[in-house]
């Protein structure tokens, strides 16, 4: 039987580093919606078929390994625990991402918890030298009202950047003046593709961090997940390591 050729331009090679038990959840999540299949996912997103690769690490890694593993990922997925107040290996696993240009992409859990805060995750990536926190998915409520994601990225959101009292309103603001600046005022000639692509190119150039949030418990809604890694992490061939993409 002869064998399926692969377009490294579809690869995304991604590392789950973070929260231990947050990126546990969503590996567990990935095998339960896909079958342990060495953990590795076949996701269409626009039309196009994509292979992604998943690697987590452990949660008693030394920090001298976690650099290492971060150092050699094309890109990495960074999980970060709403309700932890105190963050230092966080922030010395977005600094080494930082060092080493590593596209990265922040996934917000613990949303449900009482002690959830959003702003305070935010702020921990902002709070770190390099990229900018760029936030696409908002929490609809927290704690025991947490009830899912609101997508920032659509017509939907952006129609009501203007409207008073909007509760998504101040992060849709700032996604449209990161994105359009210096002028907001292109925004009505823009596509949703065209968005995806300058997160995209902002990603790979280490300017911005995507925030997005993890699906409630009781939902197994990793669409949204699996659609931002292939849209704005690098595959890799954009990292100027083609080794990497011939080994499948």
């Amino acid at each position: 039987m002869g064998t399926k050729a692969i377009d490294p331009q579809s690869v995304r090679n991604v590392t789950i580093i973070g929260d231990p038990a947050g990126a546990t959840q969503v590996v567990h999540r990935l095998r339960r919606c896909f079958g342990d299949t060495e953990n590795t996912v076949h996701w269409s997103t626009d039309g196009v078929e994509h292979t992604i690769r998943v690697a987590a690490l452990s949660s008693d890694a030394r920090i001298a390994d976690l650099e290492r593993c971060i150092r050699v990922a094309d890109g990495v997925i960074v999980v970060v625990n709403a309700a932890a107040h105190s963050t230092p290996r966080l922030e010395t696993m977005l600094r080494v991402a930082d060092d080493h240009q590593v596209a990265r992409l922040c996934l917000v859990n613990g949303l449900d918890q009482p002690a959830a805060d959003f702003d305070r995750c935010v702020r921990t990536v902002a709070d770190t030298r390099g990229a900018a926190p760029l936030v696409l998915q908002v929490p609809a409520g927290t704690g025991t009202e947490f009830d899912g994601a609101i997508e920032l990225v659509s017509p939907a959101a952006l129609a009501a950047v203007g409207i008073p009292g909007e509760p998504a309103g101040r992060w849709c603001r700032a996604l449209v003046e990161a994105l359009t600046e210096p002028d907001p005022a292109e925004l009505g000639s823009l596509t949703l593709r065209d968005l995806h692509n300058r997160i995209r190119r902002r990603t790979r150039n280490g300017d911005i961090v995507p925030i997005l949030c993890v699906a409630p418990l009781a939902s197994d809604d990793i669409a949204p997940l699996l659609d931002a890694v292939v849209r704005y992490l690098p595959s890799p061939l954009d990292v100027c390591q083609p080794e990497h993409a011939l080994d499948y």
